[in-house]
């Protein structure tokens, strides 16, 4: 066989791994569970850049922060949450979900700005995939490229729990820094600094039927604070 060909098998078993990794700390019965609906609420204040990636306005968040209970609390709307999903699977740990969760975002977030949609789609839900994958297309089209990097996150944290049904869900909140440039047919920088590490604060939802025997969770929903 020739060279070309060995390369090919042997990124797609880097590939693979590294899906077949994620899938086993995201779908742990250990806890590695969150999750939304597939169908998701618009939130007061907030403006849609596509149908599932939102940015939402200052005063949206601020509302719930300042609604917020300590989580600690145990009759809080959160540690509620949390005991309906740990109802559904006894195994439930919040630890253990936000670890898999970060490498969760760091896959997503490397393969969107590679245009990777095969490495993407088992990792979103249906809706969530077809917006990336549109968004993809679309770039490719106006032969834009995307440069991302992830420096660090600073922070991840749980901000919802809840149980639809049988259908487990969880918000995280991610504050990172990273540097972000789009550069067009030409090269050029068209959006964004090479130079500039800017912090981005995202709210990822996911969900798992906890019913199922299929232990994956997938993200259902973006949201992003400007």
């Amino acid at each position: 066989m020739g060279d070309g060909f060995i390369d090919i098998i042997f990124f797609a078993m880097i590939a693979a791994f590294l899906v077949l990794r994620l899938r086993s700390v995201l779908g742990r019965r250990d806890g590695h569970e969150s999750g939304h609906s597939d169908s998701i609420a618009s939130s007061p204040g907030a403006e849609r850049t596509s149908d599932k990636i939102v940015h939402l306005s200052d005063q949206s968040i601020a509302g719930e922060e300042e609604d917020g209970a300590d989580p600690a609390e145990a009759d809080s709307p959160l540690a509620v949450g949390l005991a309906r999903i740990r109802q559904g699977d006894s195994s439930f740990d919040e630890n253990e979900f936000l670890s898999g969760a970060r490498m969760a975002f760091e896959m997503i977030l490397s393969a969107y700005a590679e245009g990777n949609d095969q490495a993407l789609e088992p990792l979103l839900s249906p809706e969530v995939y077809g917006n990336f994958a549109r968004a993809i297309e679309d770039r490719n089209r106006a032969g834009e490229t995307v440069e991302e990097t992830l420096v660090c996150i600073k922070e991840s944290v749980i901000l919802e729990a809840s149980m639809e049904g049988r259908t487990a869900q969880v918000t995280v909140k991610f504050i990172s820094e990273q540097i972000s440039v789009t550069r067009n047919r030409e090269g050029e920088v068209s959006d964004g600094d090479p130079n500039a590490v800017i912090e981005v604060t995202d709210f990822w939802t996911f969900a798992r039927d906890t019913r199922s025997r299929d232990l994956n969770w997938t993200l259902v929903e973006t949201r992003s604070l400007d």
